[in-house]
């Protein structure tokens, strides 16, 4: 089975990310990540600095990859006016 960590690695791979760009992607979503935190999400399972990426840390990058990639989406107009608050009779 598949660990976040290891569908993280296969993003980064896949899409030629630098350990900036996820922070920066990250941050989009106002997720603050240290590089020293990131690194140890991309080491290997053995290694004593090993952490086990979070579904939160996923979703995150998830999320502001999106962002990264299409840009915000703009507000929607409701077509509603801020002064047309009564229904007309």
């Amino acid at each position: 089975m598949m660990t976040n960590n290891d569908i993280l690695k296969k993003l980064r791979v896949a899409l030629s990310l630098r350990n900036d760009d996820i922070i920066e992607i990250l941050s989009l979503v106002d997720f603050e990540i240290t590089k020293g935190a990131l690194g140890d999400l991309f080491r290997n399972e053995d290694h004593p600095g090993y952490i086990e990426a979070g579904d939160q840390v996923l979703r995150n990058f998830l999320n502001g990859l999106i962002i990264y990639k299409r840009g915000k989406l703009p507000i929607p107009k409701t077509g509603i006016k801020e002064d047309e608050d009564e229904i007309p009779k």
